[in-house]
This record gives structure tokens, C-alpha cells and sequence, in this order.
């Protein structure tokens, strides 16, 4: 039996940067968390301790700091496209570059500071890149998380398989809460990614308020395929939607009714719905989501 060196990745995690571009008196603020792991000739390091391959991952955290200097930071699709073939077109030992983002919100508070900001609520905008270097493969993936919404009505769960451990009752009539995690691939590494965001962020909005659901695997199917039949240029998206149980509170003992009012929110265990909407046509993409 040979035993070998498999796939093997490092990089600097969670490099958190924060850019304010100042206009006059107005300041923009961009708040990132980004991830950076890299891939190549890197057998020597690991079977001998030969570090002449490896770009320290100290450097690769300074990369992310001097990029945002020099370069300012627009989308965060486009920084990580400029991160990931910068770091494989510089170095020769370096074959693919993997960067994640995770961008925070901030909204300006109102009034004459045009320095004062607010965080905006809990949801996170996301993307994920992988690329070869300049003109070599690669791919983006936009996406959001603790995306949190919720229901009061319009919600059904009921015709479900039973044995002899189900204790839930059908309803015909529930709260439906969840926070979407949404990734979606794009055709192609050119693309207005702000207006695309924007439009991929309202449509599943506007999927889950518009949509009567009688489970949420129907509703996260709606939600994703809506988003591709908005936007030619997404292929698939992939959603993770964990079902916020709210239960009724039992008031009888109480003597008092519940008409669907009062509920408790229990933050575990949960349910946990996965799923994928894609194209059929959508070309495949290995390294995309990994």
C-alpha cells in the first residue's frame, strides 16, 4: 500500500478589513471578512518541511490590506477576483486561488454627520471565488446570509408521513420563519454584480411573502426559481432555509383561548431545509461551491 500527499489548501482566514473612502465631508464604509486559501506545487512542504513554495500566510493578510489601500473596494466580487489572480499570476508555485468574502452592512444615520453610520440588522452579503489566474478557469458565487424572515400567516404543514414517534398535528394555519442562506453561480465573471445582488435579494423576498406554502421545501423551490427566471445570467443557486418553529402557547390552563396569537420561539432543535435550483443547462462547476 503507497500512501500519498491528497488535495491540499492553506491560506489566512478571516481577515477582517475595514475601508472608509472619504468624498469631502462624506465618508463610505466597506466592513469585510475575507478568507483566502491557495493551492499549487505545495508537495515539498508537506513530505520534507520545504517552505519555499509557500507564500506565508502573514503576506496573504497584507495583500488583502494593500489591495483595499490601492485599490479601494467596489463589489465584493470584483475584490476577489482581483485578490484571487493576483495571488496565482505572482507566484509560480500557485495554481488557485480560493477567496471568500463576507460583507457587513452599514447604513448612514440621517441628519448633517455625513460620518455616522449604523450596522444594517443581522444579514450578511457573501461571495466566493476561484480562479487559476488571468485568462485560467474560474467562477463567482454571490450570496447572502441570516437573511431572517417571517410569516404571521399563509403557511400550512399537514398530509405528512407518520409512524408511531409523530407526535406534530397537522395545521392548516402556521407561522413560517426562517434565515435564508442563498448562494447563487454566475455564467460568467463580468457582470453588474450590485444589481444583480439587488435584484437575487428582492426576488426571494418577494417569493416568500407572495407564496401560500404548504411546506417550506415549496417555498425555498419558489424562491430559487424565481431568482432564475429574473436573471439570464445566474445558472443555479443553492438555498439553506432552517424552519424557526413557533409554537403555540398552551393558555388553557389559564382558562383562556389562543387563537393563534401567542407563540413560542424555540431556537432549537430546528428543521433544516436544503436545496438546489439550477438550470439544466447550467455548465458544471466543480470547484464553485467548495
Amino acid at each position: 500500500m503507497a500512501i500519498v500527499l491528497g488535495p491540499n489548501r492553506y491560506g489566512k482566514a478571516e481577515t477582517r478589513v475595514v475601508r472608509v473612502t472619504r468624498d469631502g465631508a462624506t465618508h463610505h464604509l466597506k466592513d469585510l471578512n475575507v478568507g483566502v486559501s491557495l493551492s499549487g506545487d505545495m508537495h515539498a512542504v508537506h513530505l520534507t518541511g520545504d517552505n519555499a513554495a509557500v507564500l506565508p500566510t502573514d503576506s496573504q493578510k497584507n495583500t488583502v490590506y494593500a489591495f483595499a489601500a490601492k485599490h479601494g473596494i467596489g463589489e465584493i466580487e470584483e475584490f476577489a477576483l482581483l485578490l484571487a489572480r493576483h495571488f496565482v499570476d505572482a507566484h509560480p508555485t500557485i495554481s488557485h486561488a480560493r477567496v471568500e468574502v463576507e460583507e457587513y452592512g452599514w447604513s448612514r444615520i440621517p441628519g448633517e454627520s455625513g460620518h455616522s453610520f449604523v450596522r444594517s440588522g443581522t444579514e450578511v452579503r457573501t461571495a466566493l471565488v476561484h480562479s487559476d489566474g488571468t485568462g485560467g478557469s474560474e467562477s463567482v458565487v454571490s450570496g447572502l446570509k441570516d437573511l431572517v424572515v417571517l410569516n404571521s400567516t399563509g403557511s400550512e404543514f399537514h398530509g405528512f408521513l407518520q409512524d408511531e414517534f409523530t407526535t406534530l398535528q397537522p395545521t392548516r394555519d402556521r407561522v413560517l420563519a426562517t434565515a435564508v442562506t442563498a448562494r447563487w453561480r454566475h455564467r460568467e465573471t463580468r457582470a453588474d454584480f450590485a444589481a444583480s445582488f439587488q435584484e437575487a435579494r428582492a426576488s426571494l423576498l418577494e417569493t416568500f411573502a407572495e407564496t401560500h406554502s404548504l411546506s417550506l421545501q415549496q417555498t425555498l423551490y419558489q424562491m430559487g426559481r424565481r431568482v432564475l427566471e429574473t436573471q439570464p445570467g445566474i445558472c443555479e443557486i443553492r438555498l439553506a432555509m432552517p424552519n424557526k418553529h413557533h409554537f403555540l402557547v398552551d393558555l388553557s390552563p389559564f382558562g383562556m383561548d389562543n387563537d393563534n396569537e401567542v407563540y413560542f420561539a424555540a431556537d432549537r432543535p430546528y428543521g433544516l431545509i436544503e436545496g438546489t435550483v439550477l438550470d439544466d443547462g447550467a455548465p458544471p462547476a466543480p470547484a464553485a461551491w467548495a
